[in-house]
């Protein structure tokens, strides 16, 4: 296979025949005004130029640019030399030095651009310097070079020219052509991939919801102690899912590594609890121990709690996948404090298979695992070290290694965190107490669980809900009926949550319409606002979250 580019290929190929075709000519016309010797000469060219395009249709580039190269600079000195001044063949050399430009690499073939340039110079000047005998002593009438080769000497230099200039529009157009072509496709594939990720999401957050909902209703209606913890690790292990979700569905987000944190004030030994409580049965699975070891001095921090346990639980839920005996253990230290930060050192270690230094450097890659044998065996995405380094470069530190092959690994990482006070946390956490006596929403949703989850948080927070399985059926009640809020899902059979925002702007104006969205994407962000909405709330809901929404509107 030619190292070349087929486009560079078809130049010299086409160059070569083209001006193979004006040789010809001038051998004619050489013929024709009894200057055989030239003739002959250019006749020898004309086989130069054959060879040089047959050559260059093969891909031997290398031999056919040097070729055809050296017979023009050659060929026109020649032709220049029996002709005269007055002929001005040699500006054809102008056209030869800017050639090289176009045929050669400049950045891998810079000796040849040189010397191919300089060439049709040495030329012109050693013309100038032997009055235009370089070749010969013998030249023809200067008036019939002037009336006759002249203007062909002109016209010779303007099709070649003409000739590059064409050839390289039609190259252009072509390249362009394909550019817009792969850009449309790109675009199109885009879309697709937006619009299958934007169905996936809704299809995911849908039973996601139930979950979180469900298990906020349950612990709400005040369960038996020994309900209390479950229901609570099952409304812990939701939201955790549901922030894994959002960081996978959210390219724009995961391919910038821009992650914005939400601190809050954090009691880091209530939290890891709730991590020790959802891997222990995998533990007891393979027969290994998971250990906790937290310093008790670790005061109340200002934290991303959730982010933090995704680290954690990404790098737990690797440490047990790849020991198949002994351990894994948790570190969680005080490593310095003053009244400004506390220096909080964390890290996960295991007694598994554990990692080459050629590994630890390439498992930090999305989609990429540490080998095949390790996806192969042991299954996964490849994304969770990947979200692990975005999350922890967001709060501003780094993922340290120690791993030994047969022996077992090291993630450790440092956290620079503000202390808080107890009140701050308490302020954060109790609940807030809300008036939403008389108040009256509409729930506009095809999915009966989420009906079910949806009426039950609101009703147990006082408000009256109706509810609307699809997005015309909305629209009637809005009009018959007064709303101080419409809780609008997006995705419904017979009429969407955008059609049927539109059609209710059409009649009422003020009534707030908060879109239900289990989609991340900007696209839909856009659409809501342009079809008349007032807000939106991400599918599954932190029902918290919720009704704070639809306090807002009020």
């Amino acid at each position: 296979m030619s190292d070349f580019s087929e486009t560079r290929i078809k130049l010299v190929s086409n160059l070569s025949f083209f001006t193979l075709i004006i040789t010809v000519i001038w051998y004619f016309v050489a013929r024709s005004i009894e200057l055989f010797s030239l003739s002959n000469c250019l006749g020898i060219t004309v086989i130069l130029f054959l060879l040089s395009a047959i050559i260059a249709k093969k891909g031997n580039l290398s031999i056919a640019r040097i070729l055809y190269l050296v017979a023009l600079s050659f060929s026109v000195s020649l032709t220049a030399s029996f002709i005269g001044r007055p002929g001005s063949v040699e500006f054809v050399l102008l056209f030869a030095m800017g050639l090289p430009f176009l045929l050669f690499s400049f950045r891998r073939e810079p000796f040849y651009v040189g010397f191919f340039a300089v060439l049709p110079c040495i030329f012109w000047i050693l013309l100038q310097l032997t009055d235009f005998k370089l070749f010969t002593q013998q030249q023809m009438d200067p008036e019939l070079a002037r009336d006759i080769i002249y203007p062909i000497s002109v016209i010779s230099t303007i099709a070649l020219a003409t000739f590059q200039l064409i050839y390289f529009s039609l190259i252009n157009g072509r390249y362009f052509a394909k550019i817009h072509n792969k850009k449309d496709e790109a675009i199109e594939a885009s879309n697709a991939k937006s619009q299958f990720l934007s169905t996936m999401s809704h299809e995911i957050r849908t039973p996601l919801n139930a979950i979180i909902g469900l298990s906020y209703i349950l612990n709400e209606s005040k369960p038996p102690e020994n309900l209390k913890e479950n229901i609570e690790a099952l409304n812990y292990s939701g939201k955790i899912l549901l922030s894994l979700l959002n960081d996978v569905l959210d390219f724009s987000k995961m391919q910038s590594t821009k992650i914005e944190l939400d601190l809050i004030p954090t009691d880091i030994h209530k939290a890891i609890k709730q991590i020790k409580k959802t891997h222990e049965a995998s533990c007891l699975r393979k027969g290994i121990t998971l250990n906790l070891q937290i310093d008790d001095d670790i005061p109340i921090v200002w934290l991303d709690i959730v982010r933090f346990n995704q680290v954690i639980n990404n790098l737990v839920s690797n440490a047990i996948k790849f020991t198949k005996k002994g351990s894994v253990t948790l570190i969680i230290n005080k490593k310095a404090s003053n009244e400004e930060q506390i220096i909080i050192h964390t890290a996960i270690k295991d007694t598994g298979i554990g990692l080459t230094t050629e590994q630890q450097e390439k498992i930090w890659e999305a989609f990429t695992q540490a080998s095949s044998t390790t996806n192969r065996l042991y299954g996964g995405t490849g994304l969770g070290l990947s979200i692990v380094k975005s999350i922890v470069t967001a709060m501003s530190s780094n993922v340290q290694i120690d791993s030994t092959i047969g022996k077992g690994s090291s993630f450790s990482f440092d956290l620079a965190l503000k202390p808080a006070s107890k009140d701050q946390m308490e302020k954060q956490t109790e609940k807030k107490d809300r008036n939403f006596t008389n108040r009256k929403v509409l729930l506009v949703e095809d999915n009966l669980i989420n009906v079910m989850v949806g009426k039950q948080i609101l009703e147990k927070a006082g408000l009256k809900v109706d509810v609307a399985n699809d997005g015309k059926i909305a629209v009637d009640m809005v009009k018959e009926n007064d709303y101080d809020t419409v809780l609008m899902d997006i995705q419904m059979p017979i009429m969407d949550g955008y059609t049927a925002s539109s059609e209710i702007r059409k009649f009422n104006t003020k009534v707030p319409i908060l879109a239900l969205s289990a989609s991340v994407f900007v696209e839909v962000k856009n659409k809501i606002e342009s079809c008349g909405m007032n807000g939106f709330i991400y599918k599954p809901f932190d029902p918290e979250d919720l009704l704070d929404k639809i306090e807002e509107t009020f």
